[in-house]
């Protein structure tokens, strides 16, 4: 099969794998340029609950194909923003499930994901040093604050890799799996995350995003006072049941 994105939505949940598995799931110009518009059609998606990026087999992605560019920092990061952008901005709760490489742009959309689940024995890295790439301000203000200035100026400095223990130590990932736990630990939570209100997560999303304008705090103060959330979560609560949230987020 030639270098794509695959992706299946079930259960409430999308996944997307990175397929290019003859380099390590790197990333090709058509795969960077065919994330946007995937994700966009998958948030719009009324089914769609959460998203998991994970890689083809025994890997997730060793960065960029940098065979498939040109090799100038126009063309690299021209291509690779937009993706993590795009991801960044999914109104949905997004999970990478890690393992294997997770380097270069890789490691970049999997720091663009909400939260990060990896394997033991996952390696991680940045390298626009060994490039002569400058590292664009938004992905390096990303990077900052998950892991804090100086283990992302280890990271950046130096393009070398670390480990899962050390990754898990910084804030890189959030879990770490023993080898062969990740697939069931992913499914358990995320069908935790499709049992959760949206109200809650969708705003939650936004508010830890940055700085929230008073018009979009009167937004979210309308969508509280006319759902029903609330008052489902505490009658589910007294009355010891599975709540059954219906906000969704509203179209157009």
């Amino acid at each position: 099969m030639e270098p794509s994105l695959e992706h299946e939505v079930a259960d409430g949940i999308a996944t997307v794998v990175i397929h290019n598995p003859a380099k390590r799931n790197a990333m090709t110009l058509g795969m960077w340029r065919a994330l946007p518009p995937l994700l966009a059609r998958l948030a719009a998606d009324p089914a769609v609950r959460a998203l998991v990026l994970t890689g083809d087999g025994d890997t997730f992605c060793a960065g960029a194909d940098i065979g498939s560019l040109s090799g100038t920092y126009e063309a690299t990061t021209g291509v690779a923003l937009p993706a993590e952008e795009a991801l960044a901005a999914f109104p949905k709760p997004t999970l990478a499930a890690l393992r294997g490489y997770c380097v270069g742009g890789g490691c970049q959309l999997a720091a663009a994901c909400d939260l990060r689940f990896a394997e033991e024995g996952t390696r991680f890295g940045i390298t626009p040093a060994k490039l002569g790439i400058v590292y664009a301000p938004g992905s390096t203000r990303r990077l900052v604050e998950l892991v804090g200035p100086a283990t992302a100026k280890f990271l950046l400095f130096s393009g070398e890799l670390i480990d899962t223990e050390r990754a898990l130590r910084t804030g890189l990932v959030d879990e770490v799996l023993p080898a062969g736990g990740l697939d069931k630990r992913v499914a358990e939570f995320t069908r935790v995350l499709v049992s959760r209100s949206q109200l809650t997560q969708s705003a939650v999303k936004e508010f830890a995003a940055g700085p929230v304008e008073p018009d979009r705090v009167a937004y979210w103060q309308e969508q509280i006072r006319h759902s029903a959330e609330a008052a489902e979560g505490i009658a589910a609560f007294l009355e010891r049941r599975t709540p059954r949230f219906r906000w969704t987020p509203p179209t157009g």
